[in-house]
Protein backbone atom coordinates (compact mmCIF):
# COMPACT_ATOMS: atom_id res chain seq x y z
CA UNK A 1 0.00 0.00 0.00
CA UNK A 2 2.77 2.40 1.29
CA UNK A 3 4.26 1.43 -2.11
CA UNK A 4 1.53 2.04 -4.27
CA UNK A 5 1.30 5.55 -2.23
CA UNK A 6 4.99 6.54 -3.07
CA UNK A 7 4.24 5.73 -7.32
CA UNK A 8 1.72 8.25 -7.47
CA UNK A 9 3.81 10.89 -5.50
CA UNK A 10 6.57 10.19 -7.37
CA UNK A 11 4.25 9.91 -11.19
CA UNK A 12 2.90 13.77 -9.53
CA UNK A 13 6.15 14.88 -8.99
CA UNK A 14 7.18 14.22 -12.12
CA UNK A 15 4.36 15.30 -14.03
CA UNK A 16 4.47 18.76 -12.12
CA UNK A 17 8.25 18.89 -13.21
CA UNK A 18 7.40 18.10 -16.76
CA UNK A 19 4.01 20.53 -16.35
CA UNK A 20 6.57 23.29 -15.16
CA UNK A 21 9.04 22.58 -17.66
CA UNK A 22 6.38 23.02 -20.84
CA UNK A 23 5.10 26.53 -19.15
CA UNK A 24 8.29 28.20 -18.46
CA UNK A 25 9.83 30.61 -21.42
CA UNK A 26 13.17 29.71 -22.96
CA UNK A 27 15.59 32.94 -23.44
CA UNK A 28 14.92 35.12 -26.00
CA UNK A 29 17.32 35.75 -28.73
CA UNK A 30 18.86 38.18 -30.38
CA UNK A 31 17.54 37.05 -33.80
CA UNK A 32 13.88 36.28 -31.83
CA UNK A 33 13.35 39.84 -30.83
CA UNK A 34 14.57 41.13 -34.41
CA UNK A 35 11.64 38.83 -35.66
CA UNK A 36 8.78 39.73 -32.84
CA UNK A 37 9.75 43.84 -34.01
CA UNK A 38 8.68 42.96 -37.63
CA UNK A 39 5.42 41.13 -36.09
CA UNK A 40 4.64 44.51 -34.19
CA UNK A 41 2.06 46.72 -35.20
CA UNK A 42 4.84 49.65 -34.76
CA UNK A 43 6.46 48.64 -37.43
CA UNK A 44 3.48 48.66 -39.57
CA UNK A 45 4.15 51.95 -42.44
CA UNK A 46 2.17 54.81 -43.15
CA UNK A 47 -1.53 53.49 -45.38
CA UNK A 48 -0.74 52.65 -49.15
CA UNK A 49 -1.32 55.14 -51.32
CA UNK A 50 -4.38 54.12 -54.21
CA UNK A 51 -3.75 55.25 -57.55
CA UNK A 52 -6.55 54.16 -58.74
CA UNK A 53 -8.42 56.54 -56.37
CA UNK A 54 -7.60 60.03 -55.80
CA UNK A 55 -10.07 60.68 -52.84
CA UNK A 56 -9.02 58.13 -51.27
CA UNK A 57 -7.62 59.85 -48.81
CA UNK A 58 -10.17 62.70 -48.60
CA UNK A 59 -11.82 63.62 -45.52
CA UNK A 60 -15.23 64.99 -47.22
CA UNK A 61 -14.86 61.36 -49.11
CA UNK A 62 -14.62 59.66 -45.90
CA UNK A 63 -17.72 61.35 -44.73
CA UNK A 64 -19.73 60.23 -47.22
CA UNK A 65 -18.41 57.01 -47.60
CA UNK A 66 -19.41 56.32 -43.56
CA UNK A 67 -22.75 57.68 -44.21
CA UNK A 68 -23.42 54.83 -47.21
CA UNK A 69 -21.77 52.55 -45.10
CA UNK A 70 -24.83 52.53 -42.55
CA UNK A 71 -27.59 53.64 -45.30
CA UNK A 72 -29.94 50.26 -45.53
CA UNK A 73 -31.45 52.70 -48.69
CA UNK A 74 -29.29 51.06 -50.61
CA UNK A 75 -30.52 47.82 -50.97
CA UNK A 76 -33.55 45.94 -52.68
CA UNK A 77 -35.54 45.32 -49.68
CA UNK A 78 -34.46 48.81 -47.89
CA UNK A 79 -32.81 47.00 -44.76
CA UNK A 80 -29.34 45.84 -45.75
CA UNK A 81 -26.71 47.98 -45.42
CA UNK A 82 -22.77 47.85 -45.45
CA UNK A 83 -22.84 47.42 -41.58
CA UNK A 84 -25.52 44.82 -41.90
CA UNK A 85 -22.61 42.02 -41.92
CA UNK A 86 -19.61 44.75 -41.69
CA UNK A 87 -20.93 45.42 -37.88
CA UNK A 88 -18.74 47.37 -35.31
CA UNK A 89 -19.36 45.79 -32.46
CA UNK A 90 -17.87 42.31 -34.04
CA UNK A 91 -14.49 44.01 -35.66
CA UNK A 92 -16.90 44.38 -38.73
CA UNK A 93 -17.86 41.16 -39.08
CA UNK A 94 -21.31 39.33 -38.41
CA UNK A 95 -20.61 36.10 -36.48
CA UNK A 96 -21.89 33.60 -39.14
CA UNK A 97 -20.62 31.28 -40.86
CA UNK A 98 -21.65 32.99 -44.27
CA UNK A 99 -23.12 36.52 -44.69
CA UNK A 100 -26.84 37.00 -44.61
CA UNK A 101 -28.48 39.48 -46.12
CA UNK A 102 -31.20 39.53 -48.51
CA UNK A 103 -29.85 35.80 -48.91
CA UNK A 104 -26.93 33.59 -48.25
CA UNK A 105 -23.74 34.59 -48.99
CA UNK A 106 -20.94 32.09 -50.71
CA UNK A 107 -18.25 32.42 -48.61
CA UNK A 108 -17.78 34.16 -44.30
CA UNK A 109 -17.87 37.99 -44.26
CA UNK A 110 -14.24 39.15 -43.11
CA UNK A 111 -13.09 42.12 -41.27
CA UNK A 112 -12.33 44.98 -42.79
CA UNK A 113 -10.53 46.50 -40.41
CA UNK A 114 -6.70 47.36 -41.74
CA UNK A 115 -7.60 45.45 -45.34
CA UNK A 116 -6.53 48.84 -46.81
CA UNK A 117 -3.06 47.48 -46.74
CA UNK A 118 -4.03 44.45 -48.78
CA UNK A 119 -3.47 44.29 -52.46
CA UNK A 120 -5.61 42.46 -52.73
CA UNK A 121 -9.93 41.69 -51.25
CA UNK A 122 -12.06 38.90 -50.31
CA UNK A 123 -10.92 35.69 -49.61
CA UNK A 124 -10.17 34.47 -53.03
CA UNK A 125 -8.78 37.73 -54.55
CA UNK A 126 -11.58 38.86 -57.09
CA UNK A 127 -11.00 42.67 -56.52
CA UNK A 128 -8.01 44.46 -56.33
CA UNK A 129 -8.86 47.44 -54.32
CA UNK A 130 -11.04 48.11 -51.80
CA UNK A 131 -13.41 50.53 -53.66
CA UNK A 132 -13.98 47.65 -56.23
CA UNK A 133 -14.93 45.33 -53.69
CA UNK A 134 -17.18 47.96 -52.32
CA UNK A 135 -19.11 47.58 -55.68
CA UNK A 136 -19.73 44.14 -55.48
CA UNK A 137 -22.56 43.71 -52.61
CA UNK A 138 -24.63 46.34 -54.00
CA UNK A 139 -25.33 44.46 -56.80
CA UNK A 140 -25.02 41.10 -55.52
CA UNK A 141 -28.51 39.22 -55.44
CA UNK A 142 -27.73 37.79 -52.19
CA UNK A 143 -26.41 40.82 -50.46
CA UNK A 144 -27.39 44.30 -51.53
CA UNK A 145 -29.71 43.21 -54.38
CA UNK A 146 -29.70 46.38 -55.93
CA UNK A 147 -28.19 47.63 -59.08
CA UNK A 148 -25.75 50.80 -60.35
CA UNK A 149 -28.62 52.98 -61.52
CA UNK A 150 -30.55 52.76 -58.62
CA UNK A 151 -27.96 53.02 -56.53
CA UNK A 152 -26.53 56.29 -58.11
CA UNK A 153 -30.48 57.80 -58.73
CA UNK A 154 -30.96 57.71 -54.96
CA UNK A 155 -27.40 59.37 -54.69
CA UNK A 156 -28.75 61.94 -56.64
CA UNK A 157 -32.35 62.33 -55.90
CA UNK A 158 -31.44 62.95 -51.85
CA UNK A 159 -30.27 66.83 -51.72
CA UNK A 160 -27.82 65.92 -48.79
CA UNK A 161 -26.00 62.85 -50.90
CA UNK A 162 -26.25 64.94 -54.29
CA UNK A 163 -24.49 68.02 -52.04
CA UNK A 164 -21.92 66.03 -51.09
CA UNK A 165 -20.81 64.40 -54.13
CA UNK A 166 -21.08 67.03 -56.22
CA UNK A 167 -18.51 68.47 -53.54
CA UNK A 168 -16.52 66.01 -54.36
CA UNK A 169 -16.59 65.01 -57.51
CA UNK A 170 -17.15 68.49 -59.33
CA UNK A 171 -19.84 66.46 -61.46
CA UNK A 172 -23.25 65.06 -61.67
CA UNK A 173 -24.06 62.43 -63.99
CA UNK A 174 -26.46 61.99 -66.16
CA UNK A 175 -29.15 58.90 -65.41
CA UNK A 176 -30.12 58.36 -69.03
CA UNK A 177 -26.55 57.95 -69.87
CA UNK A 178 -24.90 54.23 -69.04
CA UNK A 179 -21.58 55.68 -69.28
CA UNK A 180 -22.04 58.53 -66.90
CA UNK A 181 -23.88 55.98 -64.63
CA UNK A 182 -21.02 53.75 -64.61
CA UNK A 183 -18.36 56.78 -63.24
CA UNK A 184 -20.77 57.62 -61.04
CA UNK A 185 -21.18 53.90 -59.53
CA UNK A 186 -17.60 53.88 -58.97
CA UNK A 187 -17.37 57.13 -57.29
CA UNK A 188 -19.55 55.60 -54.72
CA UNK A 189 -17.22 53.02 -54.29
CA UNK A 190 -14.40 55.34 -53.76
CA UNK A 191 -16.22 57.04 -51.07
CA UNK A 192 -17.06 54.09 -49.38
CA UNK A 193 -13.35 53.10 -49.59
CA UNK A 194 -11.86 56.36 -48.08
CA UNK A 195 -14.23 55.18 -44.60
CA UNK A 196 -13.18 51.69 -44.61
CA UNK A 197 -9.20 53.40 -45.01
CA UNK A 198 -9.99 55.10 -41.42
CA UNK A 199 -10.86 51.87 -40.17
CA UNK A 200 -7.37 50.55 -38.61
CA UNK A 201 -5.72 47.86 -35.88
CA UNK A 202 -4.86 49.33 -32.41
CA UNK A 203 -2.19 48.32 -30.31
CA UNK A 204 -2.60 45.24 -28.84
CA UNK A 205 -0.92 43.01 -25.39
CA UNK A 206 1.66 41.63 -27.66
CA UNK A 207 2.56 44.90 -29.29
CA UNK A 208 3.11 46.43 -25.85
CA UNK A 209 4.97 42.92 -24.74
CA UNK A 210 7.40 43.34 -27.90
CA UNK A 211 7.84 46.82 -26.73
CA UNK A 212 8.81 45.87 -22.63
CA UNK A 213 11.19 43.38 -24.42
CA UNK A 214 13.38 45.52 -26.64
CA UNK A 215 12.86 47.72 -23.83
CA UNK A 216 14.47 45.62 -21.74
CA UNK A 217 12.26 45.87 -19.19
CA UNK A 218 11.34 42.37 -17.28
CA UNK A 219 8.89 43.89 -15.07
CA UNK A 220 6.66 44.95 -17.95
CA UNK A 221 7.24 41.36 -19.95
CA UNK A 222 5.77 39.82 -16.79
CA UNK A 223 2.62 42.26 -16.33
CA UNK A 224 1.66 42.05 -20.37
CA UNK A 225 2.12 38.23 -20.87
CA UNK A 226 1.89 34.54 -18.58
CA UNK A 227 4.67 32.49 -19.26
CA UNK A 228 1.93 30.51 -21.08
CA UNK A 229 1.73 33.56 -23.43
CA UNK A 230 5.32 33.75 -23.93
CA UNK A 231 5.83 30.17 -24.55
CA UNK A 232 2.88 30.43 -27.12
CA UNK A 233 4.53 32.94 -28.85
CA UNK A 234 7.85 31.12 -29.17
CA UNK A 235 5.54 28.50 -30.79
CA UNK A 236 4.20 30.61 -33.04
CA UNK A 237 7.59 31.96 -34.56
CA UNK A 238 9.18 28.44 -33.65
CA UNK A 239 7.97 24.65 -34.28
CA UNK A 240 4.50 25.68 -35.26
CA UNK A 241 5.93 27.30 -38.24
CA UNK A 242 3.19 30.25 -38.26
CA UNK A 243 5.10 32.86 -39.58
CA UNK A 244 5.76 31.23 -43.00
CA UNK A 245 2.15 32.76 -43.84
CA UNK A 246 1.55 34.99 -40.91
CA UNK A 247 4.20 37.41 -40.80
CA UNK A 248 4.85 41.29 -40.78
CA UNK A 249 2.96 43.72 -38.37
CA UNK A 250 -0.62 42.33 -39.78
CA UNK A 251 -0.09 38.89 -39.20
CA UNK A 252 -0.31 38.33 -42.90
CA UNK A 253 1.41 37.67 -46.31
CA UNK A 254 -1.95 38.48 -48.69
CA UNK A 255 -0.52 35.45 -50.89
CA UNK A 256 -3.18 33.05 -51.41
CA UNK A 257 -2.39 29.26 -49.76
CA UNK A 258 -4.45 25.89 -49.76
CA UNK A 259 -4.90 24.63 -46.33
CA UNK A 260 -6.67 21.62 -46.77
CA UNK A 261 -9.97 22.78 -45.40
CA UNK A 262 -12.76 20.82 -45.59
CA UNK A 263 -16.27 22.61 -47.44
CA UNK A 264 -19.65 22.83 -46.53
CA UNK A 265 -21.82 19.45 -45.90
CA UNK A 266 -23.67 19.14 -49.42
CA UNK A 267 -21.26 21.62 -50.89
CA UNK A 268 -18.69 20.85 -53.85
CA UNK A 269 -15.21 22.28 -52.99
CA UNK A 270 -14.46 26.13 -53.40
CA UNK A 271 -11.69 26.32 -55.87
CA UNK A 272 -10.67 29.94 -54.50
CA UNK A 273 -7.59 31.80 -55.71
CA UNK A 274 -7.96 29.98 -59.63
CA UNK A 275 -11.19 31.32 -60.41
CA UNK A 276 -10.42 34.80 -58.26
CA UNK A 277 -7.17 35.84 -60.29
CA UNK A 278 -9.50 34.63 -63.23
CA UNK A 279 -12.33 37.18 -61.71
CA UNK A 280 -10.38 40.63 -60.59
CA UNK A 281 -8.44 40.07 -64.46
CA UNK A 282 -12.07 40.42 -66.42
CA UNK A 283 -13.31 42.79 -63.57
CA UNK A 284 -14.21 46.10 -65.07
CA UNK A 285 -13.77 47.94 -62.01
CA UNK A 286 -10.21 46.71 -61.91
CA UNK A 287 -6.77 48.83 -61.65
CA UNK A 288 -6.51 48.88 -65.58
CA UNK A 289 -10.25 49.62 -65.81
CA UNK A 290 -11.77 52.49 -67.33
CA UNK A 291 -12.90 53.84 -63.96
CA UNK A 292 -9.69 53.37 -62.54
CA UNK A 293 -7.80 56.84 -61.46
CA UNK A 294 -4.58 55.75 -62.19
CA UNK A 295 -3.74 57.70 -65.45
CA UNK A 296 0.05 55.74 -65.53
CA UNK A 297 -1.27 52.10 -65.30
CA UNK A 298 0.87 51.41 -62.59
CA UNK A 299 -1.24 48.51 -61.41
CA UNK A 300 1.76 46.12 -60.79
CA UNK A 301 -0.19 43.42 -58.54
CA UNK A 302 -1.88 42.81 -61.81
CA UNK A 303 1.51 43.05 -63.86
CA UNK A 304 2.96 40.56 -61.96
CA UNK A 305 -0.49 38.36 -60.50
CA UNK A 306 0.30 34.48 -59.75
CA UNK A 307 -1.82 32.36 -61.86
CA UNK A 308 -1.89 28.53 -62.14
CA UNK A 309 -3.41 25.09 -61.57
CA UNK A 310 -1.58 25.31 -58.27
CA UNK A 311 -3.87 28.21 -56.75
CA UNK A 312 -6.66 25.52 -56.96
CA UNK A 313 -8.22 25.54 -53.63
CA UNK A 314 -6.15 28.39 -52.13
CA UNK A 315 -7.78 31.42 -50.05
CA UNK A 316 -6.01 34.78 -48.90
CA UNK A 317 -4.28 34.39 -45.67
CA UNK A 318 -6.05 36.42 -43.08
CA UNK A 319 -4.71 39.02 -40.71
CA UNK A 320 -4.35 37.53 -37.02
CA UNK A 321 -5.16 40.46 -35.66
CA UNK A 322 -8.86 41.55 -34.64
CA UNK A 323 -9.72 37.68 -33.83
CA UNK A 324 -12.04 38.47 -30.87
CA UNK A 325 -16.00 38.65 -32.13
CA UNK A 326 -15.00 37.20 -35.36
CA UNK A 327 -15.55 33.79 -35.10
CA UNK A 328 -16.63 31.19 -36.80
CA UNK A 329 -13.51 30.95 -38.74
CA UNK A 330 -11.91 30.07 -42.61
CA UNK A 331 -13.61 30.95 -46.11
CA UNK A 332 -16.96 29.44 -45.07
CA UNK A 333 -17.35 29.98 -41.06
CA UNK A 334 -16.10 25.86 -41.57
CA UNK A 335 -14.62 26.12 -38.20
CA UNK A 336 -15.96 27.39 -35.23
CA UNK A 337 -13.63 28.10 -32.63
CA UNK A 338 -9.75 29.07 -32.55
CA UNK A 339 -9.34 25.70 -31.00
CA UNK A 340 -9.98 23.63 -33.80
CA UNK A 341 -8.77 25.80 -36.04
CA UNK A 342 -5.50 24.85 -34.63
CA UNK A 343 -6.41 21.39 -34.60
CA UNK A 344 -7.12 21.56 -37.90
CA UNK A 345 -3.24 22.86 -38.76
CA UNK A 346 -2.28 20.15 -36.57
CA UNK A 347 -3.07 17.42 -38.67
CA UNK A 348 -3.58 18.85 -41.79
CA UNK A 349 -5.75 16.69 -43.52
CA UNK A 350 -5.93 16.18 -46.95
CA UNK A 351 -7.14 18.88 -49.45
CA UNK A 352 -10.45 17.93 -51.14
CA UNK A 353 -8.95 19.90 -54.25
CA UNK A 354 -5.67 20.48 -55.18
CA UNK A 355 -2.83 20.54 -52.39
CA UNK A 356 -2.78 21.29 -48.76
CA UNK A 357 0.56 23.14 -48.86
CA UNK A 358 0.28 22.48 -45.07
CA UNK A 359 2.42 19.88 -43.21
CA UNK A 360 0.70 18.01 -39.98
CA UNK A 361 2.06 20.23 -37.13
CA UNK A 362 2.40 17.42 -34.42
CA UNK A 363 1.63 19.17 -31.01
CA UNK A 364 1.08 18.12 -28.43
CA UNK A 365 -2.43 19.36 -26.60
CA UNK A 366 -0.39 21.44 -23.98
CA UNK A 367 0.90 23.42 -26.88
CA UNK A 368 -1.69 24.10 -28.61
CA UNK A 369 -3.15 25.61 -25.69
CA UNK A 370 -0.09 27.75 -25.26
CA UNK A 371 -0.19 28.98 -28.85
CA UNK A 372 -3.98 29.82 -28.43
CA UNK A 373 -3.05 31.80 -25.44
CA UNK A 374 -1.07 33.43 -27.45
CA UNK A 375 -3.43 34.48 -29.95
CA UNK A 376 -5.90 35.75 -27.82
CA UNK A 377 -3.31 38.21 -26.61
CA UNK A 378 -3.77 39.87 -30.29
CA UNK A 379 -7.20 41.21 -29.23
CA UNK A 380 -7.06 45.16 -29.72
CA UNK A 381 -10.09 47.65 -29.78
CA UNK A 382 -9.83 49.62 -33.68
CA UNK A 383 -7.81 52.58 -34.06
CA UNK A 384 -10.90 54.88 -34.93
CA UNK A 385 -12.62 58.25 -33.63
CA UNK A 386 -15.45 56.14 -32.26
CA UNK A 387 -17.48 58.25 -33.99
CA UNK A 388 -16.49 56.28 -37.26
CA UNK A 389 -17.62 53.14 -35.54
CA UNK A 390 -21.60 54.25 -35.28
CA UNK A 391 -24.24 55.46 -37.95
CA UNK A 392 -24.00 58.80 -38.64
CA UNK A 393 -26.88 61.38 -37.41
CA UNK A 394 -29.02 62.23 -40.24
CA UNK A 395 -28.46 65.33 -42.59
CA UNK A 396 -30.46 67.92 -41.41
CA UNK A 397 -32.63 68.28 -44.48
CA UNK A 398 -33.57 64.49 -43.68
CA UNK A 399 -34.39 65.01 -40.03
CA UNK A 400 -36.29 67.80 -41.80
CA UNK A 401 -38.35 65.94 -43.76
CA UNK A 402 -38.99 62.83 -41.29
CA UNK A 403 -40.53 65.88 -38.95
CA UNK A 404 -43.27 66.41 -41.57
Amino acid sequence: MKRSVQVVIVVGVLAAILYYRLATPRAWTEADIVLLESLSLASLGPLPTDPSNTVADDPHAAELGHALFFDARFSANGGISCATCHQPIRRFSDGLPRGQAIGTSKRNTPSIVGTAYSPWQYSDGRRDSLWSQALSPLEDPNEHGGNRQQVVALIMNDPDYRARYQQLFDWLPDLADTQSVNDAFANIGKALAAYERVLLPGTSRFDDYVAALVAGDTAKQAEFFSDDEVVGLQLFIGAANCTQCHNGPLLTNNEFHNTGVISLPGELPDKGRVVGVREVMANEFNCRGAYSDDTNGSCAELEFVRTGQELTGAFRTPSLRNLENTAPFMHQGQIATLAEVLEHYNTAPLAMIGHNEAKPLKLRNSDLRQLEAFLLTLAAPIDADPRWLQAPALPLAKEHDESQ
